[in-house]
């Protein structure tokens, strides 16, 4: 389901991938949003964290994220309707991967045409690994 990005500096989606574009972390649980950011930050990669999908939106308002790890249930506004209101806005639109504790994780992540899943618990290698098909080219260059 996940798709590497393209030779042209575009993802496969057309989605084109710049150094400063953060990766945005849309999770309500603050341990698990502080562990993906930390995590994220420290292998280089900018990012940007919110504890729900009213706050995301906003967000993306003021930011082009490269990609979206997106929490399903949140409070506020879930990541259903994050989705919808998000894909409402004009193109293009970041490659988002689905992270949920839902056991049909693939399932749901189909239905919602969402690039990736990530079920929870995650590996840390997972998320790195997802991640990294999307936004390997915001990372600073070694």
């Amino acid at each position: 389901m996940l798709e590497a990005p393209t030779a042209a500096g575009r993802h496969a989606s057309g989605y084109p991938m710049d150094r400063e574009q953060p990766v945005l972390v849309v999770e309500d649980d603050e341990v698990i949003r502080t562990f993906v950011l930390a995590t994220l930050r420290a292998e280089g990669y900018p990012v940007v964290g919110t504890a729900n999908g009213a706050a995301a939106l906003e967000c993306v308002r003021q930011c082009t994220p490269s990609v979206i790890v997106l929490d399903l249930n949140m409070p506020i506004m879930d990541g259903r309707a994050f989705l919808a209101a998000y894909r409402a806005l004009p193109e293009p639109h970041a490659p988002v991967i689905l992270c949920t504790a839902s056991y049909r994780c693939e399932e749901v992540a189909t239905q919602l045409a969402t690039d990736g899943c990530l079920p929870k618990p995650f590996d840390l290698e997972d998320l790195l690994a997802a991640v990294g098909q999307f936004a390997s080219s915001a990372r600073p260059a070694s």
